[in-house]
Order: C-alpha cells, then structure tokens, then sequence
C-alpha cells in the first residue's frame, strides 16, 4: 500500500503556484494587488495572514499588526512589491501586462504623469497666490 502512495507524480504543495523555472507566480485580484501574492511585502513587517472560517469554509485573510486591522494591500503606505510591479491606484504591473499586452499599462502611467503635475501646480500656486501659474 505504501508503494502505491510513493509513485504518485503529484508535485510538492510548494510547487504548485510556481512557474516552470522555480519562481513563484503572481497573484493579483483582477488587476489589484492581492496581500497573498509571494511578492507583497510590508515594510514594517507587519503583515500577519490569518484563517477565518466564514459559514464553514476556510479564508485567507490578511491582518496588520501595526494597525491592528485588515491589511488594506496597495493602498497602505508601507506596502512594497519584491518585482516591483505594484503601481499607484493598487494596481499590479503583472496583470496589466498580461491582460492588455502592454500597451494600457504605458497610457495608465503617462495619465498617472499628468495626474501628478496638475497637483504640483495646484500646490504651487496655492504657495505663491495663484501668481504666474501660466509660467509653469
């Protein structure tokens, strides 16, 4: 009975989520970052995942220590990715670039630009009285 256990293929349950070179895959939620990914990280270390049985059925959740709370992923100031592919809005680079080929992840980045010089403005103005904006 035990030779029969033995020569079953099935491969390590460690083995499961990685790719064909050893490296685990990404995880993400759709297009947002998920705090289960092998590459989320907190910078705090604080980042605790728990199992919470809702109806009867296990769930992975992730808890923060720090906080003391759910961990909010992305959106948490702390949070990091080891492939750095966690983008500004929570959005993971991994699930842009397979989804769209690529081509949405550099328009999301130049919009987020945009974004971000509209804000410098705003700041500069409000600092110098709305003087001269038009110089910027």
């Amino acid at each position: 009975m035990r030779d029969n256990f033995a020569q079953r293929n099935n491969p390590p349950r460690d083995q499961k989520n990685r790719l064909n070179d050893g490296e685990p895959k990404p995880l993400p939620l759709g297009d947002k970052c998920n705090y289960l990914c092998p590459y989320f990280r907190c910078n705090k270390r604080a980042l605790m995942i728990q199992t919470k049985y809702v109806k009867g059925n296990p769930q992975k959740i992730g808890f923060c220590r720090w906080v003391g709370d759910t961990c909010i992923t992305g959106e948490c100031q702390y949070a990091y990715c080891e492939k750095r592919a966690l983008l500004p809005g929570n959005k993971c680079a991994f699930s842009l670039s397979r989804s769209n080929g690529g081509e949405d992840l550099e328009k999301d980045l130049k919009q987020d630009e945009l974004y971000e010089d509209d804000k410098i403005k705003e700041i500069i103005s409000k600092k110098f009285g709305k003087r001269d904006l038009d110089l910027i």
